[in-house]
């Protein structure tokens, strides 16, 4: 599941429109759903979102040889 998709996903729980989360992030709601159509954000950009959309994102790497998280 793409992370665009899983945005999506929350804005409909949280009944939020795209516009509305773009005005909490300082952006354009045409920029962002640039962003969402071509699935390209930065890990800041994605802990932005989450932070406005009131979620914790975490994005790791696990070994799974070791379980160890990078």
């Amino acid at each position: 599941m793409s992370l665009a998709f899983k945005i999506r996903v929350i804005l409909l729980e949280r009944k939020m429109t795209i516009k509305e989360l773009s005005e909490k992030l300082g952006t354009s709601g045409g920029n962002l759903s640039n962003k969402l159509r071509r699935d390209n954000f930065s890990e800041e950009e994605l802990m932005q979102i989450a932070d406005a959309l009131d979620c914790d994102f975490e994005g790791i790497f696990t070994y799974r040889d070791t379980g160890k998280k990078v």
